[in-house]
């Protein structure tokens, strides 16, 4: 029997891993920071250790035995503390990589982002770049942690595999689902330049069934850009969450007065001991304009992404108990 080790198994994406691998019929264990992720991963059957991404003698504790790490743990964020990023994102790679190798596991998949892109790449970036950070630590962080996971590669031995996924949406997904709808119903999202950026969609489960081809495929020491395939504009993919709300559509600005307005509010926020609801690093995001590549996916690893953004969109109103969009 095939057993999966989950780092981060208590997130959106580990936890429908854990689902889909208990359906599968393997063996799923793995490790969270939160008690309360824990739990929620405890629910769908899975043996779960809360600690810290870099302790040592945790992570071997979670990966004896098993065949297959899937490493999702990391500060997922427009931005935030360097140190804690530093710890998480590039060491704590390092600190998985090293204890599973340790413990012989035969395939590791390290999660990265598309955004080693950076904000303002070339429409079709292709896997081999260009690559740039923009300024931004999240950026930096991920694209380091995916060159210090595939430090770590040996052919059949110790297999890498990389895989970016695009902006991986569903119910449970924080930055593309949640929070957004969240800040449509406090009147404080909106969109820059018309929404005429683009979001670079991933359904999960689309996502899932290219990293199980990777796996399939033993695809080690490659890197794979997983998205549906379409970049949509923001105006068309955020009208999906206003529509749920009873609305017809998100209200936009212009960019730079966006970027300066919500500077402003992140100020306010913290002279008040407040988290800030967006950032100015946050509008970047919704102001990028071309499409990534999955070319590399589809002929390497026969992907074909199943789920429509339509059909996932009507997944999450269902999910969430909102009406159809």
């Amino acid at each position: 029997m095939t057993t999966i080790a989950i780092t981060g198994i208590g997130g959106f994406i580990g936890l429908r891993m854990a689902q889909r691998a208990k359906a599968l019929g393997w063996q799923v264990r793995g490790l969270d920071v939160s008690p309360a992720a824990a739990q929620r991963a405890r629910e769908q059957g899975a043996e779960v250790f809360v600690g810290d991404i870099n302790d040592a003698l945790l992570l071997q504790r979670c990966f004896s035995g098993a065949d297959i790490v899937f490493h999702t743990a990391a500060i997922v964020e427009e931005d935030g503390s360097r140190e804690l990023y530093e710890r998480v994102n590039v060491e704590g790679t390092r600190s998985v990589c090293h204890a599973a190798q340790a413990q012989g596991v035969r395939q590791l998949v390290q999660l990265s982002s598309v955004m080693v892109y950076g904000f303002d790449y070339p429409d079709g970036v292709t896997e081999e770049g260009p690559f740039r950070d923009d300024g931004n630590i999240y950026n930096e962080t991920k694209l380091r942690s995916e060159r210090v996971a595939l430090e770590f590669h040996r052919p059949d031995t110790f297999d890498v595999i990389v895989i970016r996924p695009g902006d991986v949406y569903g119910a449970g997904s924080v930055p593309w689902v949640l929070r957004p709808l969240q800040l449509l119903r406090q009147r404080l999202f909106t969109l820059p330049d018309g929404g005429q950026g683009v979001i670079n969609h991933v359904h999960v489960d689309n996502l899932l069934d290219g990293v199980f081809l990777a796996l399939e495929k033993n695809a080690g020491g490659e890197c794979f850009t997983i998205s549906d395939g379409v970049a949509t504009p923001c105006s068309e993919f955020f009208g999906h969450h206003a529509r749920m709300l009873g609305r017809s559509s998100v209200p936009t600005a212009p960019g730079g007065l966006l970027i300066a307005l919500v500077g402003t509010l992140a100020w306010l926020y913290r002279l008040a001991g407040r988290k800030p609801p967006a950032s100015a690093a946050g509008i970047h995001f919704l102001r990028r304009r071309g499409a990534y590549s999955i070319d590399k996916a589809r002929r390497v690893l026969g992907y074909a992404p199943r789920v429509t953004l339509e059909e996932g969109m009507r997944g999450v109103a269902t999910e969430l108990r909102l009406p159809q969009p």
